[in-house]
């Protein structure tokens, strides 16, 4: 039987032009057994919709496993090892993640205090907050009073040894329920967004390439991110911008030599695009913040060198250059009215194309607010894949 499915309901301010295609619901069905046909039909509205919601449904973590599975069979461990974290705990991943112990590849994550949740006797649970991270802070009056941030934005990938995850899936648990926040970007701009309370805010990847003017759609498609060697490790000193969309450049970063063991060969190189599987579209897929180099190839030769940045290449290595780039081309995707902030109810089940979209937590809970949720993502069998030669050639 096909499978039901509605669009998601976008917030207000929402640019309805550029969510066409973005978030779907499907109805009707139990995400824990599809048969075949419907699985196959979920794989395909996930790589056209980016994000898919089934809403009052009860999902065990084997089950969670299994259907995260689905979308790359190959894959087993968690994105970042079943070790969470990269072996060590100075990774700003650390704090963040408990896992459940009978199926690895899920994690609990969440707020305040959980008792004897699937094998886990005890577990202190804490919302990122963007306090820790961003260099800048909401003041305590203005926190008070519903003001917050956007935490980070990021794709959930080891960014080093480990292929970015194909999928991620989050189940919500318990939900606190409150007054809904305003999340401000503190950027200069005045840009200032209304989100739920514990709200996971996304955007598209392929909007945040749509949008680019031509010219830094060309250095899009003939660009590969380096990132460093255990990136959550390398950043773990730094401090955040405001709009939690990169790192400021106080040179806080450690040095390679203060890193734990790290080989060249597993440093990952990825395209500053994906094409999608599908679609064939092309999504910008950059973590702004694990990003240590840029190399960006010549133009192809026959095209026009007119108005073009970088015509002859280039290797980037400063990181306020990195940086100061991948904003330019990144922070108009982030807008207010191109954010979707989804409003979380118990018992949701959000997929997401990982390889598609930027997330970022958001907002602040108090310590007696208990919000638990499972999430799982896997190691893909493979890197994404980058433009072709005919993307190149129509955007360089």
């Amino acid at each position: 039987m096909p499978l039901t499915v509605h669009p998601v309901p976008l917030p207000p301010n929402a640019d309805a032009s550029k969510f066409k295609d973005f978030g779907c619901i499907v109805e009707g069905v139990d995400p824990s057994n599809l048969s075949p046909e419907q699985q196959k039909e979920l794989e395909e509205l996930l790589y056209k919709h980016s994000l898919v919601l089934f809403r009052g449904v009860k999902v065990t973590p084997e089950a969670q496993y299994a259907l995260t599975k689905m979308f790359d069979p190959a894959s087993e461990s968690y994105g970042h090892g079943n070790n969470k974290t990269g072996e060590t705990k100075k990774s700003i991943l650390h704090p963040d993640l408990k896992t459940i112990p009978r199926v690895p590849q899920v994690q609990l994550i969440g707020n305040g205090v959980v008792y004897n949740h699937e094998g886990l006797a005890e577990a202190q649970l804490k919302h990122p907050h963007h306090k820790t991270f961003h260099k800048s802070v909401v003041s305590d009056e203005d926190e008070a009073k519903g003001a917050t941030r956007f935490y980070r934005w990021h794709i959930d990938a080891a960014l080093y040894d480990l292929s970015p995850p194909k999928a991620t899936t989050l189940y919500a648990i318990s939900v606190p329920s409150g007054e809904p926040q305003t999340c401000r970007y503190d950027d200069g701009t005045g840009d200032e967004l209304t989100v739920p309370l514990g709200t996971t805010a996304f955007v598209s990847g392929k909007t945040m390439f749509d949008i680019l003017p031509s010219e830094l759609k060309s250095v899009a498609v003939r660009t590969t991110v380096r990132y460093a060697p255990h990136p959550y490790v390398w950043m773990s000193p730094s401090k955040a911008l405001p709009t939690g969309l990169g790192i400021e450049n106080d040179g806080l970063e450690l040095s390679l030599d203060q890193l734990p063991t790290w080989e060249e060969g597993k440093v990952k190189r990825l395209p500053m695009v994906w094409k999608n599987p599908v679609t064939g579209q092309l999504h910008f897929q950059v973590h702004p913040c694990a990003a240590q180099a840029l190399e960006i190839a010549p133009l192809p030769r026959g095209v026009s060198r007119e108005l073009a940045q970088f015509p002859d290449g280039a290797t980037i290595t400063d990181l306020a250059q990195v940086r100061k780039l991948l904003y330019e081309m990144q922070r108009p995707a982030i807008a207010p009215g191109l954010v979707y902030p989804h409003d979380w109810k118990e018992d949701d089940l959000v997929i997401f194309h990982n390889r598609g979209v930027l997330h970022t937590v958001v907002g602040a809970f108090a310590p007696d607010q208990v919000r638990a949720f499972h999430q799982c993502n896997l190691a893909a069998s493979d890197d994404p894949a980058g433009p072709n030669e005919e993307d190149i050639l129509q955007y360089a």
